[in-house]
């Protein structure tokens, strides 16, 4: 999504479903790598540096990062790989990008990993690893521990993905079902020094949550891993079980080996909603953010946000912008198409009981709602009319998790294409007031 210069002032002129979009661009490129990496890069070592790395920015953090060692120590030798959703990958000259599946892991996902491990290996203290990290790096970054298959992991990672679980407690078990996430990359890497920089897709973005923290120490344990895999009813092999409880035993990465590491998070959720506030107050809206960190069943918070919306239109006496972030889950039903956008989308929709004044768009930054080609959709008053002549029931689609479809008809899907960053959901609900 290209971004524009400025948003045009709001005014009754206004294609709200265009300037929504535009919102939507704004916010997107303000957490884009070709705008953070420059200024971070370090001096180089004595030694190597060598770059590693996963996620749905990683191939564009890559370039960028390239770009800028070429400006500014084109002498210093470079060299590393790093892994990629399949479309998501960008040109680099130096650094190899490899492609994958996600969400669901593929053999292509594991070899990239083992060539990670192989790539830090024998390093000494005077060489440094770069560690580019983002959204989707955990699906990417895949190699199971001893004793467990792929196989193992695709379905332990197929039954998670639908069982309504958070991103955080579904990134609890892959750290520990993992011979390469929850610190060990780092560790595969030391005496090396290992510099991370991430892009976070998490609520509340700790550094080790993200893509399951290859290159941060993991607070979370073995036993926490079980507690998630028991609490949603997730069927656990033997193979899997023993793993997890001999693994109580092993030692864990000590903090002190990371004692000499970096990380620096250069974007978050926080960053695209403060560039779509400033871009929305100067073109004379009023803002109002929730939060940067909602989670939740994706159709619930739907429904909770047509609440306020209609509580706000009571009151309001100018147009009136409500924004969020985050990233909410889906419990699936039905065999119908969507993510969680959409999803909520048409929780909002169906609450809403066709009450004009109230336009709504919701995205995943990384361009990508769920699985589908769609980055989200969108709707305005006028979709309410449409609906009923089409015979469309938002209740009936939402029963079949077939959000997707529901929009598709009524035209307002949002096809972007990868925009190879990733913060996570960004939501806008533009209220106005009700005429005389």
């Amino acid at each position: 999504m290209q971004a524009p210069a400025s948003l045009p002032p709001f005014d009754h002129t206004v294609d709200v479903a265009a300037w929504l979009h535009d919102l939507a661009s704004t916010a997107i490129s303000a957490v884009h790598p070709d705008t953070l990496v420059a200024d971070l890069l370090p001096d180089p070592p004595p030694g190597r540096t060598v770059v590693v790395g996963a996620g749905k920015a990683a191939a564009s953090m890559a370039a960028a990062l390239e770009r800028a060692w070429q400006a500014r120590c084109p002498d210093a030798a470079l060299s590393g790989l790093v892994v990629t959703r399949y479309g998501h990958g960008a040109d680099c000259a130096v650094i190899e990008v490899l492609e994958a599946s996600h969400p669901m892991p593929d053999d292509l996902g594991e070899k990239a990993a083992r060539r990670m491990l192989e790539a830090v290996e024998g390093l000494s203290s005077r060489d440094r690893v770069i560690g580019l990290i983002s959204g989707g790096g955990s699906a990417l970054m895949t190699l199971p521990a001893p004793g467990i298959t792929l196989a193992d992991k695709q379905a332990i990672n197929r039954e998670l993905l639908r069982c309504g679980a958070p991103i955080s407690r579904i990134n609890i078990v892959r750290r520990h079902l993992s011979s390469i996430k929850g610190g060990r990359l780092a560790a595969a890497a030391h005496p090396a020094q290992v510099v991370t920089w991430l892009i976070s897709d998490v609520p509340g973005d700790e550094p080790s949550l993200i893509a399951s923290g290859p290159t941060l120490p993991d607070a979370s344990t073995p036993a926490d891993a079980l507690a998630v895999l028991e609490r949603y009813a997730i069927a656990i092999p033997d193979n899997v079980r023993r793993h997890l409880q001999e693994s109580r035993r092993a030692p864990a990465p000590r903090d002190e080996d990371f004692a000499r590491d970096d990380s620096v998070v250069l974007a978050r959720a926080h960053d695209a909603l403060e560039a779509a506030r400033q871009a929305a107050g100067k073109a004379g809206l009023t803002v109002h953010v929730l939060g940067d960190d909602l989670e939740g069943e994706a159709r619930e918070l739907g429904r909770a946000h047509a609440r306020l919306a209609l509580d706000e239109r009571d009151r309001v006496d100018a147009p009136l912008l409500i924004l969020s972030g985050g990233e909410t889950s889906v419990t699936v039903r039905g065999e119908g198409r969507g993510g969680r956008n959409v999803e909520y989308l048409l929780g909002l929709y169906e609450a809403l009981e066709g009450t004009e004044g109230i336009h709504a768009l919701a995205i995943d930054t990384d361009g990508i709602d769920g699985s589908e080609d769609n980055a989200g959709a969108l709707f305005v008053p006028g979709d309410w009319a449409r609906a009923r002549e089409l015979g469309l029931d938002p209740a009936d689609y939402l029963s079949r998790n077939d959000a997707y479809t529901f929009f598709e008809t009524l035209d307002r899907l949002i096809v972007t294409g990868p925009t190879r960053t990733n913060v996570n959901d960004f939501r806008a609900i533009l209220v106005l007031p009700r005429t005389p």
